[in-house]
């Protein structure tokens, strides 16, 4: 049944048509749980009662299927005025993207010239920004175009997931960059020619790529909700002598709130990530195919109202 869920929603969440439909309705069926809000202030606001309670943040202005190129210069001055608002409120706060908002399935081209504006207004305000990770028919590109930007920019880092072979190859690739990665175990729905289908395994490789990133020098944002693997991490920097500014756990924004405070009073360094936007759909529909509970707390808001 949860393999069934999980299914369903992935499915849902690339259905253009929902897209359409949750955009024409709003925020609703739970959402704003997972998501700060509609428009860049309620982002920020959010940023700054996380800042408060000591937790560090990073935004990300939601969009999905990006058809041309107006769409993804549009994309890309959200990002630019996030980036301008977060150093306006002097808030701890880094931006996250997806290339393919930028413009990435239109050209590559496209893509990095976007890229290369939002770069250097960050690079200027001192502001880190992250290269999310998609679909593995996007992987390549993704990669090229980081180690593109890597070449002029410090403050740009990308995502390595824990569920595919080539995971190690390529944490073992970017440290040539000195590159800091967030690791994540993955969250899309890929052929097991490519990505391990069992949870085992993917939990395995988590590990090791924490192990390898950290060996190497390289800084590394452990993106988990998994107290499995928080446990394990917090036991390997004991044991290796890594200092704690070395590293950060990253979690999403309404999910595990008490952890995220609990690790930040035992010293650790966390980063919420708090989406925001029009273009909520797809990213909620992922959030509900992670873990039933949420699906849970979904209906559970239905009934109530």
């Amino acid at each position: 049944m949860e393999q069934a869920l999980k299914n369903f929603f992935l499915f849902m969440a690339k259905n253009k048509t929902f897209n359409r439909l949750a955009k024409k309705y709003g925020l609703a069926l739970g959402a704003r749980r997972f998501v700060a809000g509609e428009t860049l202030q309620d982002a920020l606001g959010v940023v700054r009662e996380l800042n408060d309670k000591g937790l560090m943040a990073t935004v990300d202005h939601l969009g999905e299927f990006v058809l041309n190129e107006q769409e993804a210069n549009e994309m890309a001055e959200h990002c630019i005025a996030a980036l301008e608002g977060m150093a306006r409120e002097k808030l701890d706060c880094n931006l996250s993207l997806k290339l393919t908002s930028m413009g990435l399935d239109i050209s590559k081209e496209l893509c990095l010239a976007n890229m290369r504006r939002i770069m250097d207004v960050a690079q200027k305000l001192g502001i880190f920004v992250r290269i999310d990770m998609e679909d593995y028919a996007h992987l390549e590109d993704t990669l090229d175009i980081f180690k593109t930007l890597r070449q002029t920019y410090d403050n740009v880092g990308t995502v390595i997931q824990a569920y595919l072979y080539r995971s190690a190859d390529d944490v073992e690739d970017l440290a040539r960059l000195n590159s800091n990665l967030r690791l994540v175990k993955g969250a899309y729905k890929e052929s097991p020619e490519v990505a391990y289908p069992d949870k085992r395994d993917v939990d395995e490789n988590f590990k090791k790529l924490i192990r390898l990133q950290l060996e190497n020098g390289c800084y590394a944002a452990v993106a988990t909700h998994d107290e499995e693997i928080i446990e394990f991490t917090k036991q390997w920097v004991k044991e290796n002598n890594i200092a704690n500014d070395r590293f950060e756990f990253q979690m999403l924004y309404g999910i595990r709130s008490e952890l995220q405070l609990r690790l930040v009073k035992e010293g650790y360094r966390v980063r919420v990530y708090v989406p925001y936007g029009h273009d909520w759909y797809g990213y909620f529909m992922r959030r509900l195919a992670e873990r039933p509970a949420n699906v849970a707390f979904v209906l559970k808001g239905m009934i109530k109202k």
